[in-house]
């Protein structure tokens, strides 16, 4: 653990992903003297939101300038080097065992064109999401449409709502969502799943489910007006929430066979480990999936302080525990 980086393309740690998670943990392990590289394919999930809330001290920044002041920060450190860069592949190297604690090269990573060699790898890459197929969604999406409850459900308070999803979990995320209106339609486009029982719910508490199949969302330069059905009615809504599938990207690590849960996220101790040792997570790919800016900054200070103690103590022998 020196400043300064390896000519030879050597490092301490290589953070995979620029979000908050990713930037946290490269700070954290730069202050702790490990030389550090970060690869960023500059793809962030969050690019057309306009604001982000609820980060100390950066409310209602752009999610955008955030990841810029935070790589500004993480650059300060000359043991710190930045990759704009999508990763192809982690691999372990050989004779890079991980009983070997002062092991420089335990993985290589190639990254368009480029290989580098790490003793530690730290992915943070995030989530890719995929909206209900709607003709005009992504000019609304970010402005007038989130998907984020926590983050951008203060500026639509006491507004009429759309809740749109194709999920089973819709009924759930309409009660969150009546926090900050009483004026809410949850459209299920014909495919969501809402059972009568959560319907009878969702109906004493002034919630209309909305089953017909939707044909696009509408409005004009001042934002979103309404949902239009395929029958042609339009459902007076002037912003609203939708619940995006999400999945993990992880191509680059299918040659470590790292654990993941049923829906796909990598799973993780209490210390961010996953199953391949010395190789951490942090962020939206880890469970329970999409996180707040400041819950995945968070996460990715505690990787760090893991990889210290880890560097000190040894990995452990036995797989890490899953919670």
């Amino acid at each position: 653990m020196t400043d300064g980086t390896d000519a030879a393309g050597r490092f301490d740690v290589v953070v995979i992903g620029a979000g908050p998670a990713g930037l946290s943990a490269a700070l954290n392990l730069a202050r702790s003297r490990h030389t550090v590289a970060i690869f960023d394919s500059n793809r962030p999930r969050n690019a057309a939101t306009m604001a982000s809330h609820g980060f100390l001290s950066r409310d209602g920044i752009s999610p955008l300038e955030l990841r810029k002041l935070g790589l500004a920060e993480a650059l300060e450190y000359p043991s710190v080097t930045h990759r704009r860069a999508l990763v192809d592949r982690v691999v372990r190297t050989v004779g890079g065992e991980a009983d070997i604690d002062d092991a420089r090269e335990r993985f290589t990573i190639v990254a368009a064109g480029e290989t580098v060699t790490a003793r530690i790898v730290v992915t943070a890459s995030g989530l890719r999401e995929t909206l209900p197929a709607l003709p005009s969604i992504r000019a609304f999406y970010g402005t007038s449409l989130h998907s984020c409850l926590v983050c951008d459900g203060y500026e639509k308070r006491d507004q009429p709502l759309a809740l749109i999803g194709e999920s089973d979990d819709l009924a759930q995320r309409a009660l969150l969502v009546s926090r900050w209106s009483d004026d809410l339609v949850v459209f299920t486009n014909g495919v969501g799943e809402v059972s009568e029982t959560h319907e009878v719910h969702l109906a004493e508490r002034g919630i209309r489910v909305e089953r017909r199949p939707i044909a696009d969302v509408v409005g004009d330069r001042n934002g979103l007006t309404g949902i239009e059905l395929a029958d042609g009615e339009v459902v007076p809504r002037s912003a609203g929430f939708i619940r995006p599938r999400y999945e993990t990207a992880l191509d680059y690590l299918a040659e470590l066979e790292v654990a993941r849960d049923a829906e796909g996220y990598v799973t993780v101790d209490g210390h961010g480990r996953t199953s391949v040792p010395w190789l951490y997570a942090a962020g939206d790919l880890t469970p329970p999936g999409p996180k707040q800016l400041i819950v995945a900054a968070g996460a990715g200070a505690m990787v760090a302080g893991g990889i210290n103690r880890d560097e000190l103590l040894g990995w452990p022998a036995l797989a890490p525990s899953v919670e």
